[in-house]
């Protein structure tokens, strides 16, 4: 059986908790930043945990994630 490949642009963007959930980072902070509020700015620098719904394709591209959700 061969090894599988890791789909390396999702490696960039997924890590994975202490307790084995997988997390992402927010949309909207890149650009057009001016009109933007600093408290709006502030909340997307934070993570945040990737929803349930695409749990199973993140998976499919990662296969060798250390993962137990």
């Amino acid at each position: 059986m061969p090894k599988q490949k890791t789909h390396r642009a999702a490696a960039k963007r997924f890590r994975v908790t202490a307790t084995g959930k997988i997390v992402r980072k927010q949309a909207g902070r890149s650009h057009l930043n001016k009109h933007k509020t600093s408290r709006q700015k502030r909340r997307l620098d934070s993570k945040v945990l990737v929803d349930a719904s695409n749990l199973k394709k993140i998976r499919l591209e990662l296969p060798y994630l250390k993962y137990c959700r």
